[in-house]
C-alpha cells in the first residue's frame, strides 16, 4: 500500500467527517465528495447514498477496480460505514477515527520509503554493472558479447552468470518486499470494535458485528489477543473497554511502524548477501571474464 493511496482514502474520511459534522446529510456529503472527484468509486458510493441503500457495498465493488495499493484502505473505510450504519453510530466520529488511523499509517510509510531508497537504488546500481561492463569493454574496441555468446567458454560464463544474476535479482526483490509495511491495518478492528461499544453494544456482540461486517468487506483483522487483553484489563479495572480498546489500536499501529522501520534500516545490511554470493560473481562472468578472454583472443592466443 503507498502513502499516495492512504492519503486519498484518509482525505475522503476526513472531508466526509467534515461535511457530516456541518449537518449534512450522508447522501449530500457523498453527493459532494462526488462532484469534487473524478472518481467512479466516490460516483457509486453517492448513487448508493442517494437511493437509500448501504454505501459498504459500493465501496467494496469500486475498490476492485482501484490499484491493488488502495484496496485495503477502501474496504476499511467501508467496513468503518457498515459498522456506523448496523450499530447507528455517529458516521463522522467512525469517519474521523479512520482518518486518524490512516494517516498514522501514512506517516509511518513515508518513513520506511524513505528509509527504503538508499538501499533501493544501491541494489539497482548493482543490477545494472554487468551491462556497463559489457559497454565498457566495447567502448575500449573489444568483443566481449562474441566471446561470451561465441565461444564454449564465454557460454559457460554467461550460462553461470545468468543464473547467479537471476538469483541475486530475485533475493534482492524478497528483501525489498519483506521490508516494506503490510498491507493490513493495524488496530482497525480495536477501533471499529470500541465504536460498537460506543453505541451500547456489549463487548462479546460488538466483536462478532465487526468480524461479520468486516469479512463482508473483504478486510483481514488480526487485533483479537489484543482486544481480549484490553477487556480483560479494562474489567478487571472498572473503566470503559472503548478507550483502552483506542489505546492498543494507537499502540499497535505504532509498533507496526517501528518494526517497518527496523526492516528498511536492516536492509541495508542485508542487501550486502546477494551482493557479495550472487551478483558481484554474476558481475565478474559476465563482464570482466568476457572482457579479459576477449583480450587474449583479440592477441591471436588460443582460448
Amino acid at each position: 500500500m503507498t502513502a499516495d493511496s492512504l492519503d486519498a482514502v484518509a482525505e475522503t474520511a476526513d472531508r466526509l467527517s467534515a461535511l457530516l459534522a456541518a449537518g449534512l446529510p450522508p447522501s449530500a456529503a457523498w453527493q459532494h465528495l462526488a462532484d469534487g472527484q473524478a472518481s467512479p468509486l466516490l460516483t457509486a458510493a453517492a448513487r448508493a447514498a442517494g437511493a437509500g441503500e448501504p454505501v459498504a457495498p459500493a465501496l467494496v465493488a469500486g475498490s476492485s477496480a482501484a490499484p491493488e495499493e488502495a484496496r485495503a484502505a477502501w474496504r476499511a473505510l467501508a467496513a468503518g460505514v457498515a459498522v456506523a450504519d448496523r450499530t447507528g453510530a455517529p458516521l463522522a466520529d467512525v469517519l474521523e477515527q479512520l482518518a486518524v488511523t490512516l494517516r498514522d499509517l501514512q506517516g509511518a510509510e513515508r518513513d520506511v520509503r524513505a528509509a527504503l531508497t538508499g538501499p533501493r537504488m544501491s541494489g539497482r546500481l548493482v543490477l545494472a554493472l554487468p551491462a556497463v561492463g559489457v559497454a565498457f569493454g566495447l567502448g575500449l574496441g573489444f568483443d566481449p558479447l562474441g566471446v561470451l555468446l561465441g565461444t564454449p567458454l564465454g557460454l559457460a560464463c554467461a550460462a553461470a552468470g545468468a543464473v547467479l544474476y537471476l538469483a541475486g535479482w530475485g533475493w534482492t526483490r524478497r528483501l525489498v518486499r519483506r521490508a516494506r509495511p503490510s498491507s493490513d491495518l493495524p488496530g482497525l478492528e480495536a477501533e471499529l470494535v470500541a465504536v460498537a461499544l460506543a453505541a451500547g453494544l456489549p463487548v462479546s456482540a460488538a466483536r462478532a458485528l465487526v468480524r461479520d461486517l468486516a469479512a463482508a468487506c473483504g478486510v483481514a483483522l488480526r487485533d483479537g489477543p489484543d482486544i481480549d487483553r484490553s477487556a480483560a484489563l479494562a474489567t478487571s479495572a472498572g473503566v470503559p473497554v472503548a478507550s483502552l480498546l483506542r489505546s492498543e489500536a494507537r499502540h499497535r499501529r505504532r509498533r507496526a511502524a517501528s518494526d517497518a522501520r527496523i526492516r528498511a534500516e536492516a536492509l541495508a545490511v542485508t542487501l550486502l548477501l546477494p551482493l557479495g554470493v550472487c551478483l558481484l560473481p554474476s558481475f565478474m562472468l559476465l563482464s570482466v571474464a568476457p572482457l579479459l578472454l576477449s583480450i587474449v583472443s583479440s592477441t591471436a592466443l588460443p582460448l
